[in-house]
């Protein structure tokens, strides 16, 4: 149980990159940020697959549609929906709105051995976390005086997030029944082909709605976009699955959905860390709830 605990715990780490990587790679339109993550981690999962070199390593037809599907709902279509939503709606509501992803996957993967009662603390301090968070958020929204999220764009921008929240909440719940079910699959294999799924899915992505590769390779920080989707493919997407994919075999999902809440601390820290500022007060509040929030939640499952 340890190990998936902390398995899970640096997965929401890395995958806090995700929410600072449209930041830092300016230049790059969300279809060109999707595709050059998700190739990377493809590409890499394809060389780990090579070095393996064993029968273990090679899907089935039907493990290969199944990862196909899951792809899309965890990975290229969920990300392509939180990059628009970033755009339209700024890092924040997106944030928080992911970050309710917790309160979903605990209230829907709640182990039948488990009473409501035991669960009920951490899926309060969760939900308390979330709402500080949100009160935040509104209220910066508010002093930015309407101008920067406003109208139809700043709503379209909601209904993404919206809709990439319930994208990866159904992903991290049948993640978990089937690698519970297939337990003869090694937790980065199914990283690996999910990686290769997810890199075609890219590539398709990219010729079909994708930039010109030479007005990509014109941009004047293309060597930093480079590092970025190469870090977000590799860090955030290779290796965070593998993580996840052991937390998610060795932990039930209710508890499993509890620590992603460490996703939106590490995205918040990354985002105040690149713009070069310090958390005010009431989210040094929330954060301290979300932690008291997974440790009561780990002791409800023992």
């Amino acid at each position: 149980m340890l190990t998936g605990i902390f398995a899970g715990l640096a997965a929401g780490a890395l995958w806090g990159l995700v929410f600072v990587a449209p930041s830092m790679a300016p230049g790059l339109s969300a279809v060109d940020l999707v595709s050059g993550r998700f190739v990377s981690y493809g590409l890499g999962a394809l060389l780990v697959m090579a070095l393996s070199r064993g029968a273990r390593s090679v899907p089935t037809l039907k493990q290969a549609g199944v990862a196909v599907g899951m792809s899309v709902l965890g990975f290229s279509g969920y990300y392509l929906l939180l990059v628009l939503a970033i755009r339209d709606a700024g890092v924040e509501v997106p944030t928080l709105i992911i970050g309710t992803i917790p309160i979903w996957v605990m209230l829907l993967g709640k182990p039948e051995g488990l009473l409501w009662r035991a669960l009920l603390p951490g899926l309060f301090l969760t939900t308390s976390g979330v709402v500080l968070m949100m009160m935040e958020g509104l209220s910066r929204t508010g002093s930015a005086g309407g101008q920067e999220f406003a109208g139809w764009t700043y709503w379209r921008g909601v209904g993404y997030a919206v809709l990439s929240m319930v994208s990866w909440t159904v992903f991290a719940l049948l993640n978990s029944v089937w690698l519970k079910k297939h337990r003869e699959v090694h937790a980065t294999d199914w990283a690996n082909w999910l990686g290769v799924a997810s890199g075609l899915a890219a590539l398709v992505l990219w010729n079909v709605l994708g930039s010109d590769a030479n007005v990509l390779l014109a941009q004047a920080d293309i060597a930093q976009a480079a590092i970025v989707c190469v870090a977000t493919g590799l860090g955030s997407a290779w290796l965070a699955t593998v993580l996840w994919n052991i937390a998610s075999r060795r932990l039930s999902a209710s508890l499993c959905g509890q620590l992603i809440v460490s996703e939106t601390l590490f995205s918040l820290l990354y985002a105040f860390v690149w713009a070069g500022e310090w958390p005010v007060g009431i989210q040094w509040a929330a954060s301290v709830v979300f932690v008291l929030g997974i440790l009561v939640s780990i002791r409800a499952h023992r």
